[in-house]
């Protein structure tokens, strides 16, 4: 080994040294010098405690991706099936603000063909499109033969969104439900898969989650003006989720309800239901397909359900 070889090596080993002295250093620095040894030493078992905690989160959640691939990789089979059949599908993601409807979009998207599926995530209508037939906007976005659209939001703010929150007249509220069932019935029809998922999540949750909205860099894009006013017309939305479902719950476009509280267990379910709706070949054996009745359910056991609290409580229950 050559001198200047050495000299290296020693300079590494120096720095090595240093480095954990200083490590230590910080660590004894970060402790408050008032304190008892008894104290300091409760303060490192708190702290190990938290790394012990946050390594156990990023396994679980680890796990938790981990159980979704197999069925994102049916995903590609579904793709290649209408691809090669050049069917054209469209999925509806509907629900409260803070539901989980982004996050399950990205599970469903995350490793399909890009060139075979649009995320589309309208915003508001511009001066022209407020001229135009209501639905105008929203079918120049509709798929071509052999792709799939995933609405991240959709037609159905005029159901819910724009009527609680004063963004359309109560006669352009009445014109779509009015509307809707036909328009939707034409589009099956003519041969589009159509799926409509309505995310459904509890009052308390709701909360919890624009909380972690607000104090999460991570997550405060997400916050919006209209989310800041969901909870004060919690019951607005309740009663406009009825209607909705009421009206345009159909067996050509039935709704499909997903209780979203659990984000991996929803995701998991609504998963297996795109699945189910597509006889595509190859389907992997080993998979269970079966949805958890606790997280998907009809919209028209929903109806039911609601209706049974409204009469023996005197309002919706969600």
């Amino acid at each position: 080994m050559t001198e200047k070889n050495k000299n290296t090596l020693n300079n590494n080993k120096n720095e090595g040294k240093k480095t954990i002295v200083e490590l230590q250093s910080e660590s004894t620095d970060s402790m408050n010098s008032s304190q008892s040894p008894e104290e300091q030493i409760a303060a490192l078992k708190s702290e190990i405690h938290k790394l012990k905690n946050n390594r156990n989160k990023a396994q679980k959640r680890y796990q938790k991706e981990q159980a979704l691939k197999p069925y994102q990789a049916e995903l590609i089979s579904l793709q290649n099936y209408l691809e090669d059949t050049h069917k054209r599908m469209i999925i509806l993601f509907e629900g409260r603000d803070a539901s989980g409807k982004g996050g399950t979009i990205r599970r469903v998207s995350r490793y399909m063909n890009e060139k075979r599926y649009r995320t589309v995530a309208l915003g508001k209508p511009t001066e022209e499109q407020r001229t135009q037939w209501y639905f105008q906007r929203y079918v120049t976005e509709f798929p071509r033969g052999g792709e799939m659209v995933l609405f991240d939001r959709s037609w159905y703010n005029r159901a819910m969104v724009e009527p609680v929150l004063g963004f359309c007249t109560q006669q352009e509220h009445q014109n779509f439900m009015k509307g809707v069932v036909g328009f939707e019935k034409d589009l099956v029809r003519q041969g589009t898969i159509l799926l409509k998922f309505y995310f459904s999540v509890t009052k308390s949750e709701q909360a919890s989650r624009f909380n972690r909205r607000k104090t999460d860099p991570l997550r405060e894009w997400k916050l919006s003006e209209v989310d800041v006013q969901a909870q004060d017309h919690w019951d607005e939305f309740t009663n406009a989720k009825y209607e909705m479902l009421k009206r345009s719950h159909t067996s050509s476009a039935p709704w499909t309800i997903i209780r979203s509280n659990d984000k991996h267990a929803a995701r998991l379910n609504v998963l297996r239901v795109i699945l189910n709706s597509v006889p595509y070949n190859d389907k992997n054996p080993e998979l269970d397909y079966v949805p958890n009745p606790d997280i998907v359910v009809s919209g028209a056991r929903e109806i039911e359900t609601m209706e049974v609290d409204r009469l023996n409580k005197g309002k919706f229950k969600a």
